[in-house]
């Protein structure tokens, strides 16, 4: 069981554990991610600036520019998570 997770740029999650991480933190299920959904998310990771990261993530992801990740979206968002790395701790 995951306890704590942490930024590191070593070994991280794979990218389905980020995946499901983010589809997670779909507060109201209507199947994308608004900011505040990603904030929760990278929070949860571990993250000092949830919000920057939301923002940023937005930013590498939200292709059609309506400020929510949709599914299709939702690959580009995983791998700016798995760029900026994060681990199990």
């Amino acid at each position: 069981m995951v306890r704590y997770l942490t930024k590191s740029y070593g070994t991280g999650l794979t990218e389905e554990q980020i995946k499901g991480i983010f589809k997670r933190y779909d507060a109201n299920r209507d199947g994308f991610l608004n900011k505040e959904e990603i904030r929760n998310a990278f929070q949860s990771l571990g993250s000092r600036l949830p919000g920057y990261r939301a923002g940023r993530g937005l930013h590498h992801a939200d292709t059609n520019g309506d400020g929510l990740i949709d599914n299709e979206e939702l690959n580009a968002l995983v791998e700016y998570g798995a760029k900026i790395g994060y681990t199990i701790k």
